[in-house]
């Protein structure tokens, strides 16, 4: 019987199951048909390291929030962030609350905090990630240039295959040193 029921429903034009990449593909091929096929290319070329450096960045905020909670509690954002990036990031999240016409997923403060001052973050608490990292210097040139190629993604400007490379390299040497 439920087999019938499927077939009405796919001849009608309505997708079953959990083909999720399709659709997205679908939807996106969509989006992107007025556009010249060149900036399509593009587009999609820049959608995977977005996506990479997307779940890179985020996840990164989920170990230092993990790190800092184990050692200080609830209070970790006061007691494990310095003044000077709880500032910023806190003047961020009010910048957002006063342009609520442009909604965001952002709650808690680290969310507001910028890329590169998540390595401040770890620096600045190292005794608390040392046992992930091997050194300072090392967290600090990968996100250096990670987050030069992050500003350049952001400001949509295309990236040569090179970096796309060096981009995964370096993730991929923070996920193997955090155990991801």
């Amino acid at each position: 019987m439920f087999e019938a029921e499927a077939d009405r429903f796919r001849n009608a034009g309505i997708r079953l199951g959990s083909d999720l990449r399709d659709t997205e593909f679908t939807l996106l091929d969509d989006v992107l048909s007025p556009f010249p096929v060149t900036l399509r290319n593009r587009a999609l070329q820049m959608c995977r390291v977005y996506a990479h450096v997307y779940c890179f960045e985020n996840s990164v905020r989920e170990v230092v929030r993990e790190r800092l909670e184990e050692t200080y509690g609830a209070d970790w954002w006061k007691k494990g962030v310095s003044k000077k990036i709880r500032e910023k990031a806190e003047s961020r999240q009010r910048n957002d609350a006063e342009n609520s016409w442009l909604e965001g997923d952002a709650v808690d403060l680290l969310s507001f905090a910028e890329f590169g001052d998540l390595a401040d973050i770890i620096t600045n608490t190292w005794d608390d990630f040392q046992d992930l990292v091997p050194s300072q210097h090392w967290l600090r040139q990968r996100f250096e240039e990670l987050e030069q190629a992050r500003n350049l993604i952001a400001h949509n400007r295309l990236l040569l295959p090179g970096e796309f490379r060096r981009i995964e390299m370096y993730i991929s040497d923070w996920n193997r040193q955090v155990g991801l």
